[in-house]
């Protein structure tokens, strides 16, 4: 390849970790890059809930409008950020390996989720996870970077946080962390833990295949892709709380996934497995529909 490939990213330092992750991926081979770090509306606008700024691709538009321009060659997402219906002519082509998918508490001080805590998160998964689990607990709105949303918690907003362990990990935060949660009793968010590299139609094939061959890690693909499936029935983006968490081996994919109720009272999970991604997201997905979550899903669209 004679030219330097574009790697669109927002700006955030985590986000930038993961585009020169991928830079580095592409330079071990040969392969020079360089990055174009863009800012999102989700970046810009810090005093609503994600949930509420009304659009599926808040950490996502203005790097596909880059794509499309040609300014960038591909964008690099966390897995968890992309919408589960991408638009039209684009798609994700590679997802880095993932790191462990889990949330995790983190805190400057001892905390104990046994006790009365406030803690920040903008996350309505995680909100109605907390009113399930520990319906003693109160939460906060949390928005901003992982520095961002730790400073606030520092400064007295909250005694408590809980983000992804993939986040918290390449940040060198880990001496924070107070509790790991289950990923088969606390399901992450669909991708969390993987990178995700989205490209559109009009990419050199040439380069959209050594990107391929360098970056993707076939196992966390097959997992993220059955998780991916499982969400586009539901029709959310940020705003539905849905999880999902695929592993697989030689004997196939296990995915497990669910929705809860925005107040945590009804919470459904259901598992199965199968050797085809799609087929089974998309199956997991109409049993999780038909077993009740549907009427939850009305409920939960009537009150956003």
């Amino acid at each position: 390849m004679d030219r330097l490939v574009v790697i669109g990213t927002r700006k955030s330092r985590l986000a930038l970790w993961q585009a020169y992750w991928v830079k580095t991926q592409l330079a071990n081979e040969g392969i020079a890059s360089e990055l174009a770090p863009i800012s999102t509306q989700g970046d810009r606008v810090l005093d609503v809930a994600i949930s509420k700024i009304g659009s599926k691709g808040v950490f996502t538009e203005e790097l596909e409008q880059k794509l499309q321009n040609g300014e960038i060659d591909i964008a690099v997402h966390s897995a968890k950020d992309m919408p589960s219906v991408l638009p039209e002519s684009f798609e994700i082509i590679a997802f880095g390996p993932r790191a462990q998918p889990n949330d995790v508490l983190i805190s400057s001080n001892k905390v104990n989720l046994a006790t009365p805590l406030v803690i920040g998160t903008s996350s309505t998964r995680r909100v109605a996870c907390l009113r399930h689990f520990y319906p003693h607990i109160e939460t906060v709105d949390m928005r901003g970077n992982l520095q961002t949303r730790i400073e606030k918690m520092k400064a007295g907003d909250c005694e408590a946080l809980i983000l992804a362990y993939a986040g918290v990990q390449r940040m060198n935060y880990e001496s924070m962390i107070q509790y790991v949660f289950d990923e088969k009793v606390w399901i992450p968010a669909v991708g969390q833990g993987s990178i995700a590299i989205e490209a559109h139609s009009s990419l050199d094939p040439s380069i959209r295949a050594q990107i391929i061959s360098k970056v993707n890690d076939a196992n966390t693909a097959t997992e993220v892709i059955a998780e991916r499936a499982f969400l586009e029935k539901f029709e959310g983006g940020c705003s539905i709380p849905v999880f999902a968490h695929a592993t697989s081996d030689q004997n196939g994919i296990i995915l497990r996934g669910g929705i809860i109720s925005l107040d945590g009272k009804q919470k459904i999970l259901r598992e199965r497995s199968s050797h085809d991604p799609k087929d089974l997201g998309r199956g997991l997905a109409l049993e999780v529909l038909e077993v009740g979550g549907q009427n939850i899903l009305k409920e939960i669209r009537k009150q956003i």
